[in-house]
């Protein structure tokens, strides 16, 4: 009797174990899984996949958009270069009041750094 329990308890094992390796037999033989694989989904910021990229609404609006933008950047260009001279006239004007062989004062060291930042904005935007 005990030997027909240990079989009957061995046919038991045999059968999960069987049953537990059905998955992984399976996908080693290539069959296809059961579960499809996840579907990316579209972002709704994401750019319009029929527009070419760098235009927004097709080649008119960016033609339109390009030459304000460019309007735009030629009036600030415009505005910075006379920013610049006055303040440039002005650090001159401070200089030839200084003595020579005394120190720089500190404001004529802050006026020559607003100059510099705003030679590069200049440079910047010259660029395109």
């Amino acid at each position: 009797m005990p030997e027909s329990r240990r079989r009957l308890l061995m046919t038991f094992v045999g059968a999960a174990g069987v049953l537990a390796l059905r998955p992984a037999l399976a996908l080693c033989q290539g069959a296809p899984s059961v579960r499809p694989s996840p579907q990316p989904r579209p972002s709704p910021n994401a750019p319009d996949s029929h527009v070419p990229y760098g235009l927004k609404d097709g080649p008119q609006a960016a033609v339109s958009d390009k030459k304000a933008i460019e309007r735009a950047n030629q009036q600030e260009l415009r505005s910075n270069v006379s920013k610049l001279y006055e303040i440039v006239a002005d650090l001159k004007d401070q200089v030839e009041k200084t003595d020579a062989n005394k120190t720089l004062s500190v404001s004529v060291v802050k006026k020559a750094q607003q100059i510099e930042k705003l030679a590069k904005q200049i440079k910047e935007l010259a660029k395109g």
